[in-house]
């Protein structure tokens, strides 16, 4: 076989000389090894064993790097063998990158030396050569669940999602990047339960009532009130960062920390316009994906939602449809299903009545628009519409999912905002947002995406907590 390869004279040790020993090579990724078009001669490419086959001629290796879902394939002498050269470990290989006469494969690196940097106890290591474990499994070693096929991909799909949404905000549609606070007195009113911030000292001396910051401080459930700051000066902003709920909830739905895409564009009077930019980000970033990482979202797509590709296909193509609060609570009182929440109007949809809703819609992206005043917040523009009052708002619900964006008209008006503030017993509190309607005030919407249910979405995933770089349980390392 070695013959068949076109003879050439390895170096024959696993080394673990100096590095100004070695001779200098050109490093290259796997990813940028895998797609080079022509050959080229002494090369270094560093990474992690994926498999190790040991024949009487030659020895193959796959090594990968991180940069892509394949492996490149390593070609050498059996006498640079060595103990230390398992899976899992890491290596450098220096050689000659040259075309392969496999098929599946572009290139292969013949290797003339190879450098364990770092050795593997593979007994110990929870992950085994050649096994495809479960995402329950995996996710018992949050430190090196990366390791793996299925988190390695996920996490080159995140970032090329959140690439994709920067693109689209600032390079596509000229939108200004805000960095909002994480620590904040403002508690956005109703989007959700707050960490409060605390020093050790402030924990251990509470009766004494003193704050750092002089004020109560939370860690942010959301930047979209900072957002209508920033509105008043730039006529489009984004945000794109982290955010904190404190709900009591061990869900595969529900994560304390997660990312937050939140927008607000100025000079705009219909929700139309708020929902088209959501129904536009969601198509662009998805069709993105599709092109940036086409192998990372096949593996979900064929090992964990065998129908999702077929559907996202469809979702693409076809405008969302769009209901009315209105009419979702008519559907749902004449569904043959039963709910555990009975569907009144007046009440919020809960997310056996929103994936109910997507289903009978023919399992598209659903808006559901104009909510009933008393349930959502302040901020939200009242649609002066009779005695069923409502508000100019809008959720976006996704098929397995529920909700996956919430939006609005805000409140542009001053004596309506007042008013309601006053009702609320919040005027004094939110004064300085009634300052933001003294001068030059202009009508103006925005919404927010929860970027990991957009992944899970997106891959099939049905536990959030396997599309996050870090999960969190009682008893792990990264609590």
């Amino acid at each position: 076989m070695l013959g068949a390869r076109g003879g050439w004279r390895a170096l024959r040790y696993c080394s673990s000389l100096p590095r100004e020993q070695r001779v200098p090579a050109a490093r290259l990724r796997v990813r940028d090894a895998l797609g080079a078009q022509e050959e080229a001669g002494e090369v270094k490419v560093q990474g992690w064993v994926r498999s190790v086959r040991s024949q009487k001629e030659v020895l193959f290796l796959h090594i990968n790097d991180g940069s892509s879902l394949e492996s490149l394939q390593v070609v050498a002498d059996p006498s640079l063998e060595c103990r230390d050269l398992t899976f899992g470990s890491a290596v450098e290989v220096q050689g000659k990158l040259l075309k392969s006469p496999h098929k599946m494969q572009n290139m292969e690196l013949r290797a003339e030396a190879i450098h364990v940097v770092g050795p593997c106890d593979t007994l110990s290591f929870p992950f085994k050569i050649k096994e495809r474990h479960p995402l329950e499994y995996v996710r018992q070693f949050p430190h090196l669940r990366c390791r793996t096929n299925a988190v390695g991909a996920l996490l080159r799909i995140r970032s090329e999602a959140t690439a994709a949404i920067h693109s689209f905000f600032q390079v596509d549609n000229g939108y200004v990047h805000i960095h909002t606070p994480i620590i904040t007195s403002n508690d956005c009113e109703g989007a959700g339960d707050l960490f409060q911030i605390e020093t050790s000292h402030e924990a251990k001396e509470a009766a004494e009532k003193n704050h750092f910051f002089n004020v109560p401080t939370f860690l942010t459930v959301s930047g979209q009130l900072h957002l209508e700051v920033m509105s008043g000066a730039f006529t489009r902003v984004f945000t794109f960062g982290p955010t904190f709920r404190a709900e009591n909830s061990q869900s595969r739905r529900h994560l304390a920390e997660f990312y937050m895409v939140e927008a607000e564009l100025s000079f705009t009077e219909s929700l139309q316009d708020i929902m088209q930019v959501m129904e536009d980000l969601f198509k662009t970033a998805t069709s993105t994906l599709f092109s940036k990482c086409p192998r990372d979202i096949e593996l979900f797509h064929k090992y964990v939602a065998p129908a999702q590709k077929g559907r996202l296909e469809q979702m693409l193509k076809n405008k969302f449809v769009t209901i009315s609060y209105n009419e979702a609570v008519e559907i749902l009182k004449q569904a043959s299903q039963t709910f555990t929440f009975k569907p009144e109007w007046g009440c919020d949809l809960q997310t056996e009545h929103e994936k109910y809703l997507v289903k009978h819609c023919g399992e598209v992206p659903v808006f559901v628009i104009n909510y009933p005043y008393d349930l959502k917040p302040f901020y939200m523009r009242d649609n002066e519409d009779g005695p069923q009052r409502t508000v100019a708002a809008v959720d976006l619900l996704v098929p397995g999912i529920g909700e996956l964006c919430g939006g609005s008209l805000r409140e542009e008006r001053l004596p309506f905002l007042e008013s309601r503030l006053q009702r609320l017993g919040l005027a004094d509190t939110y004064q300085w947002y009634l300052d933001l309607r003294k001068f030059g005030s202009v009508p103006h919407g925005g919404f927010g995406m929860g970027f990991e249910r957009y992944l899970q979405y997106i891959l099939g995933v049905d536990n959030i907590k396997d599309v996050i770089p870090f999960p969190r349980f009682p008893h792990s390392c990264l609590l």
